[in-house]
């Protein structure tokens, strides 16, 4: 088990933060200033965010302590057999790979969303 903490942000958490969540910015702010702390910005997710809340998407993708995860390949794939991009996206992200052998965790606003769903969540509800 690694001690790193990687966080995939879902678009409602994305949301949330440009909407002042304490808990959302008390994240970013952690990611960029302490190591062994990753945030990923799922790009369908980021797409939902700004569509819900203009502006977001330039505004996350700006912060150091963010990285954009691109639709590649194998993420497509994963989306394709999905109803909803943001979500499949996300839950693809969070999925362990060799740089999170762990997976990660998806910080949400909205966590009855993922009820039923393989993933851990960490509710960013005030």
């Amino acid at each position: 088990m690694s001690d790193a903490v990687h966080i995939v942000l879902d678009d409602t958490a994305m949301a949330a933060a440009g909407q002042g969540n304490v808990l959302a910015s008390r994240l970013i702010h952690r990611a960029h200033v302490q190591a062994g702390w990753y945030l990923y910005a799922p790009a369908c997710a980021l797409v939902e965010a700004d569509r819900a809340r203009p502006g977001t998407a330039e505004h996350l993708a700006a912060l150091p302590g963010i990285t954009v995860l691109d639709l590649d390949l194998p993420a497509a794939l994963a989306v394709a057999r999905h109803d909803t991009w943001a979500a499949a996206h996300c839950q693809y992200a969070a999925q362990p790979t060799p740089d999170r052998p762990d997976g990660a965790v998806i910080a949400t606003a909205a966590p009855d969303r993922w009820t039923g769903e393989p993933v851990r969540v960490l509710d960013l509800t005030p």
